[in-house]
């Protein structure tokens, strides 16, 4: 459960604090997305913001860096489409328009910042886990994007079990 009367705000450079305007919820379409997503599109309806939704796809060929002497772009272009299929129906679920809709190809901890950038984003909200033994050393999606995006980031903490 989380609080329903979360307000963010940006303080302006004259020292004024005005509601975040512009929010991207960064979500794997996976078991934690709606928790993430819903938190985000509340923290948008509280504060009149705008909402963009955005899955970035992890190509194959980066998965497994050409160890497997393989074409994917088949099976890439499957998961695409699967994907278009699963964001739209969570951008429905939430009312987000066509428009504000994103699906990027890349690695997530450089695409999630550059569609912030390209959105002009004041806020990325995005989720994470805990991470133990091995994840802890090699770094996770979560801090690259807070490391490199030129806006706020709130991490929702979400488990499998959310």
């Amino acid at each position: 459960m989380f609080c329903t009367t979360l307000f963010a705000y940006v303080m302006t450079k004259n020292g004024e604090s005005m509601p975040y305007q512009n929010i991207l919820v960064a979500v794997d379409l996976g078991a934690t997305t709606e928790t993430v997503a819903g938190r985000a599109s509340a923290l948008a309806q509280q504060n009149g913001a705008t909402l963009h939704v955005l899955h970035v796809i992890e190509p194959l060929a980066i998965t497994y860096g050409g160890d497997i002497p393989m074409d994917f772009s088949a099976i890439q272009e499957e998961i695409q489409g699967q994907a278009k299929e699963q964001l739209d129906r969570l951008c429905e679920s939430l009312d987000v328009p066509d428009s504000r809709r994103h699906l990027a190809t890349g690695r997530p901890e450089a695409e999630i910042p550059t569609q912030a950038k390209a959105v002009d984003c004041d806020l990325i909200v995005i989720g994470t886990h805990a991470r133990w033994g091995l994840a802890l050393l090699l770094g996770s999606t979560t801090d690259g994007v807070m490391h490199s995006a030129e806006c706020d980031v709130l991490a929702v903490k979400v488990d499998a079990g959310d």
